[in-house]
């Protein structure tokens, strides 16, 4: 994503660490009025005229405020910035031979064979975070920034007519350590029910399962196509939806704003 949205992030985490009293939104407002040319004299913004209406609208409606005047102006060149990082990175429609259907923020795969059926699942909210952590110059006018991924926790079902073997499982964390399998996803628990899951179906943790056993699972994964390069491609895949539905969301707002439909 372009570096205006990489770097807020990127800000509102240090400044979580370093004080734990400023967050996102803090350093979304600070960073768009750093960009902002100083304000002229008897330009002094307030409480009172943020939120009086302009006569200086340009469409001519005489009842946008300045705020939302600013707020479109934004999100006109935001968007277009987005949508030049996106180029040639579309939501495909397969997946190694799974088929991929998006609703909202969810994303769901499937395969079906004679004997099973196998559908991965999950949501790209919350789920984007910088590949590096880069140490960032303030006064660069284009600083250096790890590329945004969504790595979404991911639930795999394994279906065989009315049983459902289910893994919950997640993309780990840096790189592994000398002695460690070079694993790019964990198992964080697992369950195997009838019919319908509920709350009541037992599930065990990976972290407390036999080693043996977790390994065993693994492979069994890789042979269903859940492998560490699939899961890679489930992480690409996840990128260009979750940038597509920030992009849908910019739209949104910015017609809202500006008071269409």
């Amino acid at each position: 994503m372009n570096s205006l949205r990489t770097a807020t992030l990127r800000f509102a985490s240090l400044a979580s660490s370093a004080t734990g009293a400023l967050g996102k939104r803090d350093f979304t407002r600070s960073l768009w009025h750093m960009t902002k040319k100083p304000a002229t004299v008897g330009d002094h913004v307030t409480v009172l005229n943020v939120h009086k209406p302009s006569i200086n609208c340009t469409c001519g409606c005489n009842v946008h405020t300045k705020g939302e005047r600013e707020l479109v102006e934004f999100l006109t060149e935001e968007i277009v910035a987005e949508r030049k990082v996106q180029k040639g990175k579309a939501v495909p429609t397969t997946l190694d031979g799974f088929s991929v259907n998006c609703s909202g923020a969810d994303v769901e795969l499937v395969k079906q064979t004679d004997k099973e059926k196998i559908v991965i699942s999950f949501n790209v909210n919350h789920t984007v975070d910088s590949e590096e952590e880069p140490e960032i110059n303030p006064n660069a006018d284009k600083p250096e920034l790890g590329e945004m991924r969504s790595k979404p926790q991911f639930e795999v079902d394994i279906i065989k007519g009315t049983s459902t073997l289910s893994f919950t499982c997640s993309y780990l964390q840096g790189e592994a350590q000398e002695g460690e399998y070079n694993d790019v996803f964990s198992i964080d628990e697992m369950s195997l029910y009838e019919g319908e899951w509920n709350d009541k179906v037992y599930a065990v943790a990976g972290d407390v399962l036999d080693g043996y056993l977790y390994d065993l699972l693994m492979n069994l994964l890789e042979e269903k196509g859940v492998s560490n390069e699939f899961v890679e491609k489930l992480s690409d895949l996840a990128t260009a939806h979750e940038h597509t539905s920030y992009i849908g969301l910019l739209e949104k707002l910015s017609k809202f704003t500006a008071g269409g439909k």
